[in-house]
C-alpha cells in the first residue's frame, strides 16, 4: 500500500492548541501512558485497576497507548468492556483526560462516553499554577522514525479511518493482531529506536510558552534538560510481569510547586501502595 511522503521537520502545531486550566483546588494531578492493556497481561491490568481505585489524584491524564490495540468502539470484547467500565467508575470521582497514542488512535466518541474520559488534542497545554506543561503522546516528534511517521500520516487521515472502521469487526481484529505481531518482531530485531527530536521539542515548547514537555511513547522514562529552563519528562510504560516491574506514575503536587522540581515527581507504583 502506498504511503505518502513526509517532510522530516518539526510537525506543525494545530490551530488553536487545546488548553486545560487546572482547578485551584487540585492538589495532585497524575499522568500515565503506555500501559498497553491486554487480556494476555493480567498482572498489568490488576496493577492498573488497583491504582485507579486507590489514587488520591484530583485529575488523571492518560497520554496514549492505554490499550495494546483498539480497532473500533463497536467492540464486544469482554476485556475491553471491563476496562471501559473501570474507567467510568473512576471518572465519577475525578476527571480523566485522554490523548490517543499510536495503538489506540481509533478510540472514538462512543468509547469516550462509555468510559467517561475527556478527549484532548495532541498536543494540549495544561496550566498548573505558574507552570505550563505541554502534553503529548510524543510519537509525532520522533522525526527520525521515517517509516512510522509515514504510516502515521496515512492512518490519521479521516478517509483511511472511515474505510477501516467500515470493515467487519473480525477483519479489523485480525489486522490489529497482525500489526501487533509486526511490532513485536521489530522489537526483537532492532536495538535502537528513534527518540523525540530535541529541536522539535524546544520549538513546540517555545511556541506554546510552556516550560515542560510531558510525553510517553518511547518507553524511556527520564527527565531531559533542554536548556533555557525547558525540560522534557518521559513517562514510563507499564509491565507488571517483568523481573523488574515497570509501573510508574508522574504526579504534580501543588505542595511542591515552588520546589526546583516545579511540583513534578516520579513515583513507582509500589511506593504509592506502601
Amino acid at each position: 500500500m502506498h504511503t505518502p511522503s513526509l517532510a522530516l521537520s518539526t510537525p506543525t502545531l494545530p490551530d488553536g492548541v487545546s488548553h486545560v486550566q487546572a482547578a485551584s483546588t487540585w492538589q495532585q494531578v497524575d499522568f500515565i501512558s503506555d500501559l498497553h492493556l491486554d487480556a494476555h497481561e493480567p498482572e498489568t491490568f490488576q496493577a492498573w485497576a488497583h491504582y485507579m481505585a486507590q489514587t488520591q489524584a484530583d485529575a488523571l491524564f492518560i497520554l496514549g497507548d492505554l490499550f495494546e490495540v483498539w480497532v473500533g468502539d463497536d467492540t464486544q470484547d469482554p476485556f475491553a468492556l471491563q476496562c471501559l467500565a473501570l474507567l467510568k467508575r473512576t471518572s465519577q470521582r475525578l476527571p480523566i483526560y485522554f490523548i490517543c497514542g499510536n495503538r489506540d488512535f481509533l478510540l472514538g466518541a462512543d468509547a469516550l462516553r462509555a468510559s467517561g474520559m475527556h478527549a484532548l488534542g495532541d498536543p494540549t497545554v495544561l496550566t498548573l499554577g505558574q507552570l505550563r506543561v505541554l502534553l503529548s503522546h510524543g510519537d509525532s516528534l520522533c522525526l527520525a522514525d521515517h517509516d512510522y511517521l509515514a504510516f502515521r500520516a496515512q492512518v490519521r487521515q479521516p478517509g483511511w479511518q472511515a474505510d477501516f472502521l467500515a470493515r467487519p469487526y473480525a477483519e479489523r481484529q485480525a489486522t490489529g493482531q497482525s500489526m501487533r505481531t509486526q511490532s513485536e518482531a521489530r522489537k526483537r530485531t532492532h536495538t535502537d529506536y528513534a527518540d523525540v527530536d530535541t529541536p522539535a521539542a524546544c520549538a513546540w515548547l517555545k511556541a506554546t510558552q510552556c516550560q515542560v514537555l510531558l510525553h510517553g511513547h518511547t518507553h524511556r522514562p527520564a527527565v531531559h534538560d533542554l536548556g533555557d529552563g525547558l525540560q522534557r519528562w518521559v513517562l514510563s510504560d507499564w509491565h507488571a510481569s517483568q523481573t523488574a516491574p515497570r509501573l510508574e506514575v508522574v504526579s504534580w503536587l501543588q505542595e511542591q510547586a515552588d520546589h526546583p522540581n516545579r511540583g513534578l515527581v516520579r513515583r513507582p507504583l509500589r511506593s504509592l501502595n506502601a
